[in-house]
């Protein structure tokens, strides 16, 4: 069955696979114990370190991991808001960020702090500009993504991150779509990412905190992980997350550009084929592997059951709020079409064939469900 949600979360790559095992036989142990065992864990766990800030472009002291990429933006956001309370309460979000931005900047503003949420264009691109003129004198914390994840589109962060630069706040800049599959912008402070995203194990996230950053846990302290996340780390899935980072970045530059070109060819068939649907997400600045489109008259959840029926995986919406009833704020924010929204998102090497099946499928799955809710007017092939 062809999977297209690689946004969801990329197949385990098999260099993943082949360390994970490899791992789980020679760096079982607590890598902060110091007899044999220990050491070799603690090698892999430095190993690990080491080869993931040479892909991301940091110094190996300034990589974290964590649990998750969730987790990992929770303590980059709280952390950087902790360490600069005395410079002020408001933080500075995209309307389109991922909903563990959200969802933090939404229990700041309950805790009296101040929220700047900065809107987008139908594209779903934040205005540079306008980023830049939320600055305060007591902004602690900017938050901008590298690339969203509903829609693909591809922000400005070198130009925010100047503007935070210039104004000496912090930039938090969640990468989890980015990490592997495109270069990382510059200049931000904060990163934060999930291994998943790239192929390696879930249960995996990167916090990085570039040196000169002040950022404080606001959790209670522990030894492990430069006292910035708390507890035993999964040192084999760590190990395994470097293996496949190396590995899917690798491919990815020469496997981008073909998926690429795949989006490209779904963006001019689908309208020509489907009546009434709107692609979404700028065509041009974006990830290479994602594509959003909307149907009228039909929900997105019908069309995701129907596709699965056909034999193809496919998502609709965010991730984080699929198993919701609630529209999607990423498109609510751009002002598009709310319903029967799909996401297509291709894993590495997605066979050519397989997609042309889906695009073969894919107008009378669409004519279908709309005879079903009762709507005959759009049916018929597009001039």
């Amino acid at each position: 069955m062809p999977y297209f949600d690689a946004a969801s979360t990329e197949p385990l790559h098999p260099a993943a696979r082949s360390a994970l095992l490899s791992a789980y036989e020679s760096g079982w142990a607590d890598p902060a114990r110091l007899y044999g065992s220990g050491r070799r864990a603690r090698m892999l766990l430095d190993q690990a370190r080491a080869r993931i800030a040479g892909v991301v472009g940091v110094r190996p002291d300034e990589v974290a991991f964590t649990t998750s990429g969730t987790q990992a933006v929770q303590l980059g956001m709280l952390g950087a808001l902790n360490a600069r309370r005395r410079v002020g309460r408001h933080l500075i979000v995209s309307a389109v960020e991922h909903s563990s931005v959200l969802h933090v900047a939404e229990q700041f503003e309950r805790d009296g702090g101040r929220v700047t949420t900065v809107g987008v264009d139908l594209y779903g691109r934040v205005s540079a500009e306008e980023f830049a003129a939320a600055l305060r004198p007591d902004t602690a914390l900017a938050c901008l993504q590298s690339a969203n994840h509903e829609v693909g589109t591809v922000q400005p962060v070198d130009e925010a991150a100047a503007a935070c630069r210039a104004a000496r706040v912090p930039l938090l800049v969640d990468a989890a779509q980015s990490v592997g599959r495109v270069p990382l912008p510059g200049g931000w402070s904060i990163l934060t990412a999930s291994a998943h995203k790239w192929g390696g194990p879930p249960g995996v996230g990167l916090l990085v905190v570039r040196k000169g950053t002040r950022w404080k846990t606001p959790l209670p302290e522990d030894e492990r992980e430069g006292r910035r996340v708390p507890g035993f780390e999964n040192v084999p899935a760590i190990s395994a997350a470097a293996a496949a980072l190396e590995a899917f970045s690798g491919e990815s530059a020469a496997d981008g550009p073909r998926l690429s070109a795949l989006i490209d060819h779904m963006r001019s068939r689908i309208p020509q084929t489907i009546l009434d649907v709107e692609i979404v997400g700028d065509p041009v600045r974006r990830l290479p592997h994602l594509l959003t489109f909307s149907c009228l008259y039909v929900e997105g959840e019908a069309i995701i059951t129907e596709l699965d029926r056909l034999g193809f995986e496919v998502s609709s919406g965010s991730s984080c709020t699929a198993d919701t009833l609630r529209p999607s704020h990423v498109l609510e924010a751009m002002g598009v079409i709310t319903h029967g929204n799909v996401r297509v998102s291709l894993p590495r090497g997605t066979n050519a064939a397989d997609l042309d099946r889906f695009l073969a499928v894919l107008p009378d799955a669409v004519t279908r469900l709309r005879r079903s809710a009762g709507v005959t007017s759009t049916e018929g092939t597009p001039r």
